[in-house]
């Protein structure tokens, strides 16, 4: 049986329960054209439609990974919020951001992620201000995504990173920008989201080009 739960009223979104690995893939390429997301877990799929507040915090990240990268001249891919699923795993979802470093030729012309050709992104950005009704971490865990980087609704700026057991656990640094001050690096969101975000990622370029 499919029952229907409206579970939010600040964050549209509501959860669908009993659901078929098949009837997610149809959705998804029902909804492909539309801004909706989309998570699954063992039969339960949760839909989500991000507000601007969501949307203005995902992307004051997105900038200042992508500037942080060519700063420190690495190598990047980044992939939005490509869905990422595996059906011997029960599980899929869209990150809000995601990206690969260092070797990307292999993800390079990449049109839909395969989990026997394709590694999991090295990193993956969940926005998550107003709550899931689908635990998210158990899906990353089973996709094989070794670090997350969650912001909350509290302002915090959290690094989770996957362990041989197959769960997270939180870290002061990046395994993959181990020379990041992660606490400095997060006091550049609020200024990212309330002015000119130009001029905030010129000052993380500079500030980032002085990173030991």
């Amino acid at each position: 049986m499919v029952a229907k739960v409206v579970a939010s009223q600040v964050e549209p979104h509501f959860v669908l329960t009993g659901v078929s690995w098949s009837y997610y893939e149809r959705t998804l390429e029902e909804l492909a054209d539309q801004h909706v997301r989309v998570a699954y877990l063992d039969g339960v799929m949760e839909f989500m439609s991000p507000l601007p507040e969501h949307e203005g915090v995902k992307k004051a990240i997105a900038n200042m990974i992508a500037v942080l990268a060519m700063a420190r001249q690495i190598k990047l891919k980044s992939f939005g919020s490509t869905t990422f699923r595996r059906e011997e795993k029960a599980a899929g979802s869209e990150p809000d951001e995601c990206y690969y470093f260092g070797e990307i030729d292999s993800i390079s012309g990449m049109k839909r992620f395969d989990p026997l050709v394709h590694r999991p992104p090295d990193l993956w950005i969940e926005v998550d201000l107003f709550g899931n009704s689908v635990p998210r971490e158990p899906i990353y865990a089973r996709l094989g995504v070794p670090e997350v980087w969650r912001y909350d609704q509290t302002g915090q700026l959290v690094i989770r990173l996957l362990t041989s057991e197959g769960s997270y656990t939180d870290s002061k640094t990046s395994k993959i920008f181990p020379f990041l001050p992660m606490v400095e690096f997060a006091r550049f969101i609020p200024r990212m989201i309330e002015g000119d975000e130009s001029a905030v990622m010129l000052d993380v370029v500079d500030w980032a080009r002085q990173l030991n």
